[in-house]
């Protein structure tokens, strides 16, 4: 086989297809974001889907401690928690996210992709005969987990409660299920019936496992989640977030029952076998965290801001899917406009955002996921939905009715 001929016959697919991805230079700019410097043509930018939803990756008190914990610490954390890098930080951060969610006992892992991917693949290994039942808009680290578990599964369409009941009723009592579910889909920006499918779980004796990576910091009184915001934290088995998001660094983890997230630490190779997080960025997470739990200032500012973006969309007539987060989700269905969208935004208005195309979506819903931050201004909201009207007129792309 002529390996290079197929790996160039493949990239020039994709690029044909428009669904090639150019990744731009950007640096961030502490005190500076949103705006950010294109490494390419040194410019200022303005970017408008980062996951940083609340600034936090700037704050200066997490910055100061980081710092500080960097030069007491140093840069790394030794090795794997088992053997050599168990540090105090990780015990702190991980008793923080019990409190923050209310629940026994929590596990930090590298990012949120591994602590989904880990988690499931263990669980599903290792409970003897168990049935996934998973949302099919699941995140693909859901995915891939279910899938390296060998378990069995089975896909509900998404968030139809009756055909998550029919599949409930179609696996036998004694059967472990765990149903896996996120509270706010990233891509579409909906979110779950979590409350409904936490009445399932009861019914059916299954788990419930909550992917609340787009909602941790942003919801609930103090920053829990949707599950918080909606009161049922005591529902839900098994918490995953992130660290990456809302607390502005990086790092994922899972929260619990003791006895559970101790099988998951005793069994899982994905957090066994690999190198934990450096003290310095558990210790900005432990401060993000301890920060947007006793202040909800910057999430009611993150609410304020997507609902003016809404606002200003739906009166240039601009197709965004309706929704009720902070996720706005521009559809253009077809993936050469989508690049040609972007490009424009960023050379002609000096305004990031990349296209959202297959297989990340489906073929014809390709699109923009813009994400409002707590510190974009209303004149920004402003200048990015003038340019997206001049760009939508000059392409001829269909209106919202």
């Amino acid at each position: 086989m002529m390996y290079q001929n197929f790996f160039k016959k493949e990239l020039g697919r994709l690029r044909n297809e428009g669904r090639y991805r150019i990744f731009l230079n950007l640096e961030r700019c502490a005190n500076e974001f949103p705006h950010a410097i294109s490494g390419n043509s040194k410019q200022e930018v303005t970017v408008w889907c980062s996951n940083d939803y609340l600034g936090m990756g700037q704050h200066p008190e997490i910055l100061k401690a980081m710092i500080k914990t960097l030069k007491r610490c140093g840069s790394g954390s030794g090795g794997t928690r088992n053997i050599s890098g168990n540090t105090y930080t990780h015990v702190t951060l991980e008793e923080t996210l019990s409190d923050f969610h209310q629940k026994e006992a929590s596990l930090v892992f590298t990012s949120g992709y591994v602590a989904n991917e880990t988690t499931l693949a263990t669980l599903g290994s290792c409970l003897p005969e168990c049935v996934f039942l998973s949302d099919e808009k699941n995140h693909a680290s859901i995915i891939h987990g279910i899938r390296n578990s060998r378990a069995q599964k089975k896909i509900f369409r998404h968030n139809d409660v009756a055909h998550l009941t029919e599949l409930l009723e179609s696996i036998p009592s004694h059967q472990p299920k765990i149903i896996v579910f996120e509270s706010v889909y990233s891509m579409d920006g909906d979110l779950s019936p979590m409350k409904e499918i936490c009445a399932l779980a009861k019914q059916y004796n299954a788990l419930t496992y909550l992917d609340e990576v787009h909602s941790a910091g942003l919801y609930g009184p103090q920053g829990g989640g949707i599950a918080q915001a909606l009161g049922l934290e005591n529902d839900i088995d098994i918490i995953q977030g992130t660290l990456g998001k809302a607390f502005g660094l990086i790092g994922g983890y899972i929260a619990g029952t003791k006895e559970l997230i101790d099988f998951i630490r005793s069994f899982a190779p994905g957090f066994i076998f690999t190198t934990s997080l450096p003290p310095a960025i558990v210790v900005g997470a432990v401060v993000s965290i301890n920060h947007l739990k006793n202040n909800a200032q910057l999430r009611e500012q993150h609410q304020f801001n997507a609902r003016y973006l809404k606002k200003r969309l739906e009166k240039y007539r601009l197709p965004y899917l309706q929704n009720q987060s902070h996720i706005v989700p521009l559809i253009v269905g077809n993936a050469q406009k989508c690049k040609e969208i972007t490009d424009r935004l960023l050379h002609q208005f000096k305004i990031y955002v990349q296209p959202i195309n297959y297989p990340t979506v489906a073929m014809g819903t390709e699109r923009l996921r813009l994400t409002p931050s707590a510190l974009h201004t209303p004149q920004m909201i402003n200048h990015l939905v003038q340019a997206l009207a001049e760009i939508w007129d000059d392409l001829s792309l269909p209106k919202a009715a």
